[in-house]
């Protein structure tokens, strides 16, 4: 059951983000679209409670239970910033709007932008993992921790991942290439040779 309700909160997940980015853009319904965008981080946590209530009805206690709960620490960690990214693609893709800028690639900004990345990677697996913490009385104490051990590893190591790159690109910036011209870490020309 918890396979089809997490393969249900990921199809609402994406169309309520499509919904509520084409009221606002397409239809100028501003505050319908927020409301609906509101509902995305309802959903992974209703997904979460209908989690601990399969255990409390007795399921046996599986991986499917702790993605469940990654979905609520994947929505608070990064749900914010995939909305405004999403908010900056969208128009531009169907509304005729500016061309988004990606990510900056060099200096400081670069620099910032890697340790919000990782941020967002920490919060994401501490909540993910207080939440699976949570689960463990409602899975048969031990056992059920057994059953989660390897969800702690991962997601401990991608959070640890993130804090070194983020602490290379902090000692190691990324130089732009010879010449460029760079504006909060993006290229935007390049310095013409003087002639001697």
């Amino acid at each position: 059951m918890i396979v089809t309700l997490v393969i249900g909160a990921e199809v609402a997940f994406w169309v309520l983000l499509a919904l509520g980015l084409a009221t606002r853009y397409l239809l100028r319904l501003r505050g319908v679209s927020t409301a609906l965008l509101v509902g995305l981080p309802v959903v992974d946590l209703t997904l979460f409670v209908l989690t601990v209530l399969d255990l409390r009805g007795g399921a046996t206690a599986s991986w499917t239970h702790a993605l469940a709960a990654s979905y609520a620490g994947f929505s608070i960690g990064f749900g914010p910033s995939l909305v405004r990214w999403a908010d900056r693609h969208f128009p531009y893709r169907f509304a005729g709007g500016p061309k988004p800028k990606g990510a900056p690639k060099y200096g400081p900004a670069r620099t910032r932008h890697e340790w919000e990345v990782c941020r967002r990677t920490v919060v994401s697996a501490a909540i993910t993992l207080a939440l699976i913490t949570a689960l463990v009385p409602l899975s048969d104490g031990a056992a059920g921790f057994g059953t989660f051990t390897g969800w702690y590893l991962r997601l401990g190591m991608a959070a640890g991942i993130n804090v070194i790159v983020a602490g290379c690109y902090s000692l190691w910036p990324k130089e732009a290439p010879a010449g460029a011209i760079v504006e909060d870490g993006h290229v935007v020309g390049w310095k013409i040779p003087q002639q001697q």
